[in-house]
This record gives C-alpha cells, sequence and structure tokens, in this order.
C-alpha cells in the first residue's frame, strides 16, 4: 500500500505543477513523439492566469501549494544542474524557503520536549517568530550565562514535519526508480542514488544537534581567518528540534542598498567571500553549501557572518587536490595536467584519449582568458564543463557537484556586490598559495608522513589479513571443486525480490490506470 500511496501522492505532484503551469514553461519545442505530446497536453490543463508569469514564479507557487517537503525537493535538485539543467536549477535556486509560521505555543512545546526543561528557566524572555522556512523557523530571545542577560537566536523544527518529508519521500523513490528503468540515458546521473542523497541529506538537517556540531566545527576551523565567522552555539540549550545560537547584528548581504548606507567597500566584501569559501575547501575540505546571500550577514567591521549551516559540503584529501590542480589549470592554461588530473581521479574511464579529453577541455578554458572580467563566469564554464564530461563518460560525482554549485552561487552573490568582479583574478591567491603549500616539498613530507602511517597499520593488521586470505583461499578451492551455491536464506530473499518486482509492476499499471480516470474526472 506505501507503493500506492506513493503513486497518489506522485500523482498529486504532477497535476499540481501540470496546473501551474511548469510543465509547460519547459522547452518542449525541443521534445519528439509521446514526450512532445505530453508536454503540449499539460499545456492545455494550465492555468490561464499561470501563463502570465515567469517560470521561476510557476515553480514557487507550486511548490508553496505541494508543501515544504517540496520546497527542500526544489532546494536540493537547485545543486544538482547535472539532473535538471543548469537553467532550471537557477530558477530553483531562486526558490524562497519563507512559509507560514506556526504558533509560539507549538514552539514552546517542542523545545520544552527537546530540552525536558520549562522554557521559563531556559530563557528569560522568549518572543515571536522573527523568521520561517521549509523545515523549521526562528525566534528571538534573551538566554542569562553567569548573569550577563545575552540576545540569542532559537531554531525550532516544525511539527509535523518529518513525517509529512518521509511520506512525500516515497514518491519521490517511486519517480526515481521509474526514471532509471524506462528512460535509459538517465542512468548515468543515478537517480535513485540522488534520492538517497536527498534523504540523507534532509535527516540531518532535521537533527538540530547535527547542526549545531557543524557550526562550532566551521567555527574552530575558521577562527583565526580574516573576515569571516559563524554564530557561536549555547550547547547547553540545544537538542534534537531545538537549536539556540548567538543573535547575529548586520546586514543582510541581499540588502546592497544597506550595505551601501552602513559604508561598506563592496567589492573586498566580494573578494573576501570567495577566498573565504576556497580556504574552507581547500584547506579544510569542509564548506558551508548553502552561501545565499539570505544566509550571510556583514557586520559594522566588514566581519562575513554566514549562519543556516543545515547544508554542508565534504572533501576528502585527494578530491581537494584534484580541485586545487583543475582551478589551477584553467587559471594558467595548462588543459592537459586538467585532463591529467580528471583521468587520476579515475573521474573520466580509461578507455578514453588524455588528448582528446584535454582538447575538450582548452574549448572551455580558452574564450574565457582575455574577456572582460564581467563576462567570466563560473556558471557558464561549470555548464560547458557538464557537457563535455558527458561525451567522455564521466559518472555523477555528488561531492564535487554540491562544490560546483555551491561556487556558482558564492560568485554570483559576489557578481552582485561588484558588476566587475574577476573570479578568477580573486581566486588565484589562495589556489595557488594550497598547491605550493602542499603539492611542493611541504606536501610530498606530509604525504610521506601519511604513507609510514598506513604502512605501520597495515604491519600491525598483517597477521589478521594472512588468516582472512588462508580462508578465502580455502573458500574458493571448494567453489572450484562443488560450484557456487546458495544457502536457504539466500535463495529466500531471492524469491522474495522476484516476487515483489512482479507486484510492483502489476501496482505501476493500476497506478497509471488511475492516473486515466483522475484526469478524466478532473476534465468533466
Amino acid at each position: 500500500m506505501s507503493t500506492a500511496s506513493a503513486g497518489f501522492r506522485l500523482m498529486r505532484a504532477g497535476w499540481v505543477l501540470m496546473r501551474e503551469g511548469v510543465v509547460a514553461a519547459l522547452p518542449g519545442d525541443e521534445l519528439s513523439g509521446l514526450p512532445r505530446f505530453g508536454w503540449r497536453l499539460a499545456r492545455l490543463f494550465t492555468r490561464r492566469r499561470a501563463l502570465a508569469y515567469e517560470r521561476s514564479d510557476r515553480l514557487a507557487k507550486a511548490v508553496v501549494r505541494l508543501g515544504p517537503s517540496y520546497v527542500k525537493l526544489g532546494q536540493f535538485l537547485a545543486t544538482r544542474p547535472d539532473v535538471v539543467g543548469n537553467d532550471m536549477a537557477l530558477d530553483l535556486a531562486m526558490l524562497q524557503d519563507k512559509m507560514h509560521t506556526f504558533p509560539k505555543v507549538e514552539a514552546i512545546a517542542a523545545i520544552e520536549a527537546s530540552l525536558g526543561r520549562k522554557i521559563g528557566d531556559l530563557y528569560s524572555q522568549f518572543g515571536d517568530p522573527v523568521a520561517a522556512a521549509s523545515i523549521a523557523q526562528v525566534h528571538a530571545a534573551d538566554a542569562v550565562h553567569d548573569g550577563v542577560t545575552t540576545k540569542v537566536a532559537v531554531k525550532v523544527i516544525r511539527p509535523g514535519v518529518r513525517r509529512r518529508f518521509f511520506q512525500d519521500l516515497e514518491s519521490y523513490f517511486l519517480a526515481a526508480r521509474l526514471q532509471e528503468k524506462y528512460i535509459p540515458s538517465s542512468r548515468r546521473l543515478r537517480p535513485v542514488e540522488v534520492t538517497e542523497t536527498l534523504a540523507q541529506t534532509t535527516k540531518i538537517e532535521m537533527d538540530l544537534r547535527l547542526e549545531a556540531a557543524a557550526l562550532s566545527e566551521l567555527g574552530e576551523s575558521t577562527r583565526k581567518d580574516p573576515g569571516f565567522r559563524v554564530p557561536s552555539v549555547d550547547w547547553e540549550r540545544t537538542g534534537r528540534d531545538v537549536l539556540t545560537m548567538e543573535w547575529v547584528d548586520g546586514v543582510k548581504m541581499n540588502d546592497i542598498a544597506g550595505l551601501e548606507a552602513a559604508g561598506h567597500d563592496l567589492k573586498a566584501i566580494a573578494a573576501n567571500l570567495i577566498q573565504s569559501f576556497l580556504r574552507h575547501t581547500l584547506r579544510d575540505g569542509f564548506f558551508h553549501a548553502d552561501m545565499h546571500p539570505g544566509n550571510l550577514f556583514v557586520e559594522a567591521n566588514g566581519t562575513i557572518v554566514a549562519v543556516d549551516l543545515g547544508i554542508a559540503g565534504r572533501l576528502g584529501k585527494k578530491e581537494r587536490r584534484f580541485l586545487a590542480e583543475i582551478l589551477y589549470g584553467f587559471i594558467v592554461r595548462d588543459y592537459l595536467r586538467v585532463a591529467e588530473v580528471h583521468f587520476e581521479a579515475g573521474y573520466v574511464p580509461r578507455q578514453h584519449n588524455v588528448a582528446a579529453f584535454a582538447q575538450a577541455i582548452r574549448a572551455i578554458g580558452e574564450p574565457i582568458h582575455g574577456q572582460p572580467a564581467e563576462t567570466i563566469s563560473m556558471a557558464k564554464l561549470l555548464t560547458l564543463l557538464f557537457e563535455v564530461t558527458e561525451l567522455f563518460d564521466m559518472a555523477t560525482r555528488p561531492e564535487l557537484i554540491l562544490l560546483q554549485k555551491t561556487m556558482v552561487v558564492v560568485e554570483g552573490v559576489a557578481r552582485t556586490l561588484d558588476p566587475a568582479f574577476n573570479m578568477w583574478k580573486t581566486a588565484e591567491p589562495v589556489v595557488s598559495g594550497w598547491i605550493a603549500g602542499n603539492l611542493g616539498p611541504r606536501g610530498m613530507m606530509l604525504d610521506a608522513r601519511d604513507g609510514a602511517k598506513a604502512l605501520l597499520t597495515l604491519a600491525r593488521q598483517a597477521p589478521e589479513l594472512a588468516a582472512r586470505t588462508d580462508r578465502l583461499s580455502r573458500e574458493i578451492d571448494l567453489m572450484a571443486e562443488h560450484g557456487l551455491r546458495f544457502d536457504e536464506t539466500t535463495a529466500r530473499a531471492i524469491g522474495k525480490a522476484e516476487a515483489h518486482y512482479s507486484r510492483s509492476g502489476r501496482l505501476a499499471l493500476w497506478v497509471i490506470a488511475l492516473a486515466l480516470v483522475y484526469i478524466a474526472w478532473k476534465i468533466v
């Protein structure tokens, strides 16, 4: 029944998207056959007034009707331009994560249940909500620390949002499985894996203790960084459903007039923002992955304060090295090295030719050089890079996609502050400095140290590895002599999976039939 209910919820979402003109706004003229017929049919069912809106406005209205979990889905898909296309990703990134507030009494009940203390014991004053998003809302409050009263921001999970999201998540998985089954060209994008990433990301977002931990970690790693910080966490007043943190007094970065009125140097803020982001990514391998201007404040002294760390990205040491070399290769026009890095990282299958891939990379990089600073766009470069890597069978790399999306958003924020902003010139000192420190003699010494530690660990595990190898050798000999056999549990599991697959196929046919009946009823 969960598959059936997921199907009905999916049909409702499709109907809302169709009625609000989202489907009609897609480039259907480029389609042919059945998809083009479906697009033309969707235009017939679109509300007349919806046709007057821009596509981003149609998306916003549809999402409001569908509820908070679809806001989160849209924001997540905005991080995956490889899946939805660059234009659609930009529209999704513009979705305003602003929902109706829920009653203050419900917020108090959630706080008291999460922390096990009365609201009066936690805060000397607890105010009305000042902002509301898809997953949580924020209240202003006062807390007493060692006899000193300080203003704090209290983030509280929206009641019922977990149940609603996990219900809708069943629909997302159903859509992903159908897409993977019936649209072979989409398998390279791994839609089921993308949905699993969404599920994991949102689970983390819905536990505010994890967001607090992310704020704490980023705060420690940026403690000595000039011009950037995150708010401190009040751990005594933080739990699964509530996060209490320092109140930030500053001008939001999307308030350009307010920044100018406060006397800030907008060009310096733009450069600081980009260099801070690259410093966190390359040096720490841990970065704020939702750096839209609504999450960025500028204090009176020009320091950037980043809030709402529900989405964070991580890169391992190897990925950071490859990223730095790729960026530096574009900066100095060493396209062969950029291509070699893609192969060394395993991003491009070995059957392709390095020189041919370098030629394709050159086609991306050369148009950038020699242009005015205001025409050099990271978004344009990444769009071309997606097209080229698809030609060379590069599989989706979720960790890099999140990084690339954040880089595009940060560049866009910098350009609103400084229309002539030069991404590459600003990035060069951070990237080249990291390469000098990590790929030169010092980097070789660090690699040698890490290698020695790995060898020591391997030596300690040698007896256990030898025993495992001996067992594996004996099992292979038995398989060669008697053939491969399944135990009873495995055989039952295979039979159960086959039966489930058959039932799912029949159920899908029923869902499609009911969808047609539903649409016919709506027409009548």
